[in-house]
C-alpha cells in the first residue's frame, strides 16, 4: 500500500463549448467543503452522453497529479484540477502504475479502478486543439476510471490510500495502448478478463475469446 492525497474534488455544469451547440459536462470546477460520492459519483456533477460516461462501472473519472506534471511540460503551464475532466485529482501515484483493480481509500470512500479514459473529440474541442485526440492517446496518461464500492463525503487535502490489485496487473496506460489494436493478443484477452475490469470491456473480451472455441 502507498499513500497519496486528494488534491482536488471537481464537478461540471451543462455548458457549450464554443462553436458547438451541444451542451457537455467536461467543464470541471474544483469545489470547496465535502463533497458527497455515491454509487453513481457526485450528484451534481453533469454527465451528459450517457452513452460513453458515468454508470455504476464509470462512477468516478481519477486524474494524476504525477500525469499532470507531464503535461505542464507539455502544454507550457501547469493544469488546474479538472482541467482534464476529471472528477477527483490525486498525487502519489500516475497512469504508468495504476491497473485495474487497484483501489483509493478517502476516508469512507473506496473505490475500485475499472477502465481508462478515451480521448474524444468533446475532449478536443475543449482542449482548442483538433490533434488532442491522438496527442493525448499517444501519450498514454489516460486516468482512470473507477467505480464505487463504498459511498461517502470527500474534500480536498484528504489522504488517499493506494491499494494494490492482487492479481493480474494490468495497468490503465497499457490497457488503452490496446485502443488502436485491430487484433488484441489472446493472452491479453485472458489476463484482462481475471481484473475487475467494467463489464461492458469484459462482455467484449469474453465474447471474442468465445468465438475461438
Amino acid at each position: 500500500m502507498s499513500t497519496g492525497q486528494l488534491i482536488g474534488v471537481s464537478i461540471g455544469h451543462p455548458r457549450p463549448i464554443p462553436g458547438h451547440q451541444a451542451k457537455t459536462g467536461i467543464f470541471k470546477e474544483p469545489v470547496a467543503g465535502p463533497v458527497v460520492i455515491t454509487a453513481q459519483g457526485i450528484p451534481d456533477d453533469a454527465i451528459l452522453d450517457r452513452r460513453h460516461h458515468g454508470g455504476l462501472d464509470q462512477a468516478i473519472y481519477v486524474y494524476f497529479q504525477d500525469d499532470y506534471d507531464f503535461w505542464a511540460g507539455e502544454l507550457g503551464y501547469a493544469p488546474a484540477p479538472g482541467h482534464f475532466g476529471e472528477n477527483l485529482t490525486i498525487s502519489g501515484a500516475d497512469s504508468a502504475t495504476i491497473c485495474i483493480g487497484d483501489r483509493f481509500t478517502i476516508g469512507e470512500v473506496l473505490l475500485e479502478v475499472t477502465y481508462h479514459r478515451t480521448p474524444c473529440m468533446t475532449f478536443a474541442a475543449k482542449m482548442g486543439d483538433p490533434r488532442w485526440v491522438k496527442r493525448f492517446h499517444r501519450a498514454l496518461r489516460p486516468g482512470a476510471y473507477c467505480r464505487v464500492l463504498a459511498p461517502g463525503p470527500v474534500e480536498a487535502g484528504m489522504a488517499v490510500d493506494i491499494l494494490p490489485y492482487g492479481g493480474e496487473r494490468i495497468s490503465v496506460a497499457e490497457l488503452m495502448s490496446y485502443d488502436v489494436v485491430k487484433d488484441i493478443p489472446l493472452d491479453f484477452l485472458r489476463r484482462a478478463v481475471t481484473t475487475p475490469i467494467r463489464e461492458k470491456t469484459r462482455f467484449k473480451y469474453e465474447t471474442r475469446l468465445s468465438s475461438l472455441f
